[in-house]
């Protein structure tokens, strides 16, 4: 370590694999050394995970960083970038950095390395394989359709295709994204106060190596509920090929002016019609309050927006520790300011100022 490196807790705020996603990601876009002690130190298996030591490799080879600790189990790492991020063809596995595979999630290898991808040189095509449809990460559909949809309101343009789906335990989902380079050095401001009125409720609801009354069940569930609620719905019931099993449901409820998701996976001995009522239930608790944006994007935006030419804003209803966890990050390397204002009625008004803003 020299004095340069700029330290990271990784066991603060949530303490979990969010502070070394952002922490890698921004170090490669800032070209600025961190050294991240502490990983997940609180967790049952501390240290870098598969999925964890995908996202930093995957990162460092955008940027050709020099690595030190980055091992199974290491609770330091040191990330130094060499160069800025370089367009390429980029390949990797979550299976590879574990012997006997691994399903950890690639939707969370893809948020660490499509940031950097995006202020690269060129356009690039990144192929991740693991987990698609997991517990504690972005499924694949919440990725393309909210995420993706938002970030691509900010100037992003991104295009990515499930090829097959992976679920716990055995993953071997694949994931592939185009990513085109932004023809301008940041991307453009948002303002996420007001969703406006909900239009169409879309969705799937899959059965992967199940059997295919396990989606249409989950799928009319889901359209009785919300119909019921005085909303349209169309919920597309899909069975899919995989290396395992696996089922669950995700939901996009699509607003004026900004998309909001929600999802359930099912396990042996959860009824489908339980799997439904879990997703629909939260999509109508958010539906019910004040928040634009739902709580998992509220923390997915804050790297984005530190990125944009302007100050960005959102309104969300819970203030999670990953929201304040990713915050803190984010100043940690002094790329913007995070505000947090309470508006009453639990709203929370958050606002993020680039350092470099216009």
């Amino acid at each position: 370590m020299t004095a340069h490196d700029l330290v990271i807790d990784g066991s603060s705020g949530e303490g979990g694999g969010q502070i070394l996603r952002t922490a890698v990601g921004l170090a490669a876009i800032a070209r600025r050394p961190v050294r991240i002690e502490k990983i997940r130190a609180g967790r049952s298996k501390p240290g870098l995970g598969a999925q964890h030591l995908t996202a930093v490799r995957a990162v460092a080879s955008a940027c050709d960083a020099e690595l030190s600790g980055d091992s199974l189990g290491s609770q330091t790492l040191l990330f130094r970038p060499r160069h800025p991020p370089r367009a390429g063809e980029y390949e990797f596995d979550v299976a590879d950095a574990r012997e006997g595979g691994s399903a950890g999630a690639a939707t969370l290898v893809l948020q660490a390395v499509l940031p950097p991808l995006l202020l690269a040189d060129g356009d690039s095509t990144v192929t991740v394989r693991g987990g698609t449809h997991m517990a504690r990460s972005p499924p694949f559909d919440y990725l393309k359709d909210v995420w993706l949809s938002t970030v691509g309101c900010m100037g992003a343009s991104i295009e990515m295709e499930l090829r097959r789906s992976g679920w716990f335990p055995i993953g071997r989902g694949e994931i592939c994204a185009r990513v085109l380079a932004l023809r301008s050095a940041r991307l453009r401001s948002l303002q996420l106060t007001e969703r406006g009125q909900i239009g169409m409720v879309t969705g799937r609801a899959i059965a992967a190596e199940l059997p295919a009354h396990i989606a249409q069940r989950m799928a009319d569930r889901a359209t009785f509920r919300l119909r019921a609620a005085g909303l349209a719905a169309h919920i597309m019931p899909q069975y899919l090929r995989a290396a395992c099993p696996g089922a669950g449901i995700f939901l996009t409820a699509e607003y004026d002016y900004v998309r909001s998701g929600f999802s359930a996976l099912g396990r042996i001995g959860k009824p489908a019609e339980a799997v439904a009522d879990e997703a629909v239930d939260a999509l109508l608790q958010h539906h019910s309050s004040p928040a634009v944006v739902d709580e998992h994007l509220s923390d997915q935006l804050l790297v984005p927006f530190a990125l944009s030419d302007r100050a960005s804003a959102l309104v969300v209803n819970k203030v999670t520790r990953h929201l304040r966890t990713n915050a803190w990050v984010i100043e940690q390397f002094g790329l913007a300011k995070v505000e947090m204002v309470c508006r009453g009625e639990g709203a929370t008004l958050v606002t993020v100022t680039p350092s470099a803003a216009g």
